[in-house]
């Protein structure tokens, strides 16, 4: 049932791509790099927010946030697993907005964290569009 739901939505998002959508698919896979690699150059933005917390805890948000967000990236730049990439995103970006509501309030940083989640449930919804790996890989079977 839920396959078939996935196939219509994948339908849909193939006969309604556009070069549009896909260049945002790839300026938010940029942008999650480029956040990545900040997070990995400058660890201490994090702790500063609170986010991460004792030593065993604050590695394994280090290394999920780190990770996720630049191979995930990747994936989402090119439109590889598009949906699964967006899946491991959501998490950190949910802790990004609660974060930035209750912790540190900083509208410019809320307002992007909640732009960012947005996109993502939006490429969650719409998959990765006929201009990705993922279609080239289906028409290849």
């Amino acid at each position: 049932m839920e396959t078939l739901k996935i196939k219509k939505l994948n339908k849909w998002a193939n006969v309604h791509t556009h070069f549009t959508i896909d260049l945002l698919r790839i300026i938010l896979g940029v942008f999650l790099i480029s956040k990545g690699a900040s997070f990995l150059k400058n660890p201490q933005l994090l702790d500063e927010l609170g986010a991460i917390g004792n030593f065993l805890g604050g590695m394994f948000a280090l290394h999920y946030i780190v990770s996720a967000h630049i191979v995930g990236g990747i994936m989402i730049v090119f439109g590889l697993l598009t949906r699964w990439s967006i899946w491991a995103q959501l998490p950190i970006l949910i802790g990004a907005v609660v974060i930035n509501l209750i912790v540190d309030f900083n509208i410019e940083n809320l307002l992007l964290s909640l732009a960012t989640l947005l996109v993502c449930v939006f490429f969650l919804i719409y998959g990765s569009g006929k201009n990705s790996a993922d279609y080239l890989f289906k028409m290849g079977e």
